[in-house]
């Protein structure tokens, strides 16, 4: 069980970063366009490359031990200097979320702009088979409980997104509310890496 809500609250860790494919989700969900197949595909391929990390890196691990190396010291700089970029951006107090004034879109373009969102961004692959996979190893024969806690978490996360981003949208157009909430995402980025390079393998 502790490795499943470990697992749980390290993928709403993770998540909740706001990037660009979670301002499309947004974006979709406010414009009540194709929700439930951006949120579909979203958690489908979240799930897809979580479970690749942690079945994958175990396998890696065994034949290549110093990989486990690599990935902690790759995953915690990639993570302080991801919590650093949304310090500054706190400090600075410039984030807006800005609606637009799209047309409607049909679904193939709203499945392929998806699509492209999720496996084209470099920090998914990050999060999901390096981070993921790395972290997934401090729980050896429960890493499939850690990663269930994963998946889960994308899958919440996503659909509550998507379906409940109309309810956002009076705090998400004020300054100060991403002025916490990147300052929040700082440090849960920093508790994330602190914890990757506390784990010895």
């Amino acid at each position: 069980m502790y490795a499943f809500l470990y697992g749980l609250s390290t993928g709403f860790s993770l998540i909740i970063a706001i990037g660009a494919q979670n301002v499309f989700v947004l974006k979709q969900g406010l414009k009540k366009q194709s929700i439930f197949w951006v949120c579909l595909i979203c958690a489908l391929s979240d799930s897809l490359l979580i479970l690749a990390g942690v079945l994958g890196m175990s396998k890696v691990v065994v034949k290549f031990p110093q990989v486990v190396m690599i990935a902690k010291y790759t995953g915690a700089i990639f993570l302080v200097s991801y919590g650093l970029i949304h310090l500054i951006s706190a400090i600075k107090n410039n984030d807006r979320f800005v609606l637009g004034t799209e047309q409607h879109q049909s679904l193939y373009r709203v499945v392929l702009t998806c699509l492209a969102f999720t496996w084209l961004n470099p920090h998914v692959y990050l999060d999901a088979l390096f981070l993921v996979g790395s972290i997934s190893l401090q729980f050896e024969s429960f890493a499939w409980q850690f990663a269930i806690g994963v998946i889960l978490a994308s899958w919440i996360f996503f659909f509550s997104l998507g379906y409940g981003a109309r309810l956002l949208l009076p705090l998400l157009k004020k300054a100060g509310t991403w002025r916490y909430l990147n300052f929040l995402i700082a440090l849960i980025m920093w508790g994330i890496a602190y914890r990757l390079l506390a784990f010895t393998a």
